[in-house]
């Protein structure tokens, strides 16, 4: 593959998020990782981005990063050669998950955003795999560094986001589905779902995982990349 693999992590987070599989992917691809920060919109992200990226790229993204990457999809799809989907969602906020976010936001505003992460997000995000500790503390080192003001911003981009299925079903380039088994906040089903909707695309959910399967199951999700990644070019 000629082309670079583009990676955009979930809430919160930074290329962390993709450490296992950037140290493991570099030696065979150009990887690079794009921020998703910029912008108070998941629109006014991926316009920033597409200004960045190379003229074509490899898209993978995990979560929030897997929304922005439908936004880049639908915008641009003739410059995305393949598309990674992990542990997300094509739909729109419902107005309950949208409502649920307000005292969320309350309590990071009022300076208990460790509180957030540590008691409401955490229990949602890892499956029962014997490393809970140590990614716990990796997504709270995470937190840190983008800060509360990120959160209220990324938690309103995503309160607005806009449905994407009808994006998905015009998606003619290789795609993988990838989820964990225990991911409370984008189940299996919605993956399935969305595997359905995208022409040959390719689903895998890893056993031992949950929301987040670059951390949780690291050996499994890059060989899962590598595969895509090696698969042929379709023609749209």
């Amino acid at each position: 593959m000629a082309e670079p693999l583009v990676f955009l992590p979930g809430m919160m987070c930074d290329a962390r998020l993709f450490g296992p599989q950037i140290a493991e992917l570099s030696s065979e691809f150009s990887v690079m990782l794009s921020p998703v920060t910029r912008g108070d919109r998941i629109e006014e992200i991926a316009s920033g981005l597409l200004d960045e990226l190379p003229q074509r790229f490899a898209l993978a993204g995990l979560s929030m990063g897997g929304i922005v990457a439908m936004e880049l999809l639908r915008r641009a799809p003739d410059r995305i050669t393949r598309l990674a989907l992990l542990d997300t969602t094509p739909l729109a906020d419902t107005p309950q998950a949208a409502a649920a976010r307000e005292p969320q936001i309350v309590k990071v505003r009022s300076g208990r955003m460790h509180v957030v992460i540590r008691d409401e997000l955490i229990p949602s995000y890892l499956g029962p795999g014997p490393y809970r500790n140590e990614i716990s503390e990796l997504v709270m080192d995470m937190a840190d560094a983008l800060g509360p003001d990120m959160f209220v911003r990324q938690s309103r981009a995503l309160q607005r986001r806009r449905d994407q299925q009808g994006t998905l079903r015009k998606c003619r380039v290789p795609t993988l589905v990838l989820c964990g088994e225990h991911d409370v906040l984008c189940p299996v089903k919605r993956h399935t779902f969305m595997a359905e909707l995208i022409h040959g695309a390719e689903l895998r959910v890893l056993p031992t995982a949950g929301h987040l399967p670059t951390l949780e199951a690291p050996a499994e999700t890059t060989q899962a990349l590598r595969d895509w990644l090696r698969q042929p070019l379709i023609l749209r």
